[in-house]
């Protein structure tokens, strides 16, 4: 035989993510940080977004206009679920304003009032 044959149990099971896969927001995390996104919009503070998936987190980059650098970053990285907690918001100088393991509770930084003047 010339071709390895890989049983399907091993194949499919729960195992640590490999290299080549991308780390990606699910439905439900896009949905909560689209939200948040349509209420700076419509505020006129934010104008731009993109998302990388990396092998080891997912970012969400938001723009004031597309060429500057990004004003924050809301990044998941699965790696640190046991730990800190795998949603951040970094703001451009890589402070990390927030961090913890529900998305919601996050992105409350941008609740407060210290950015209404942005």
């Amino acid at each position: 035989m010339s071709a390895k044959i890989i049983p399907i149990n091993r194949r499919f099971t729960n195992s640590p993510r490999t290299k080549c896969e991308p780390v990606a927001f699910d439905r439900k995390e896009l949905g909560i940080i689209l939200n948040i996104y349509g209420q700076m919009v419509t505020q006129g503070k934010w104008k731009d977004y993109a998302i990388d998936m990396l092998p080891e987190r997912a970012v969400f980059s938001v723009y004031r206009q597309a060429t500057e650098t990004p004003l924050y970053q809301i990044n998941k990285r699965p790696a640190l679920r046991g730990k800190q907690g795998q949603f951040s918001v970094v703001a451009p100088g890589g402070l990390i304003l927030k961090r913890g393991h529900n998305l919601k509770n996050v992105l409350r930084v941008f609740d407060k009032a210290r950015f209404q003047n942005l």
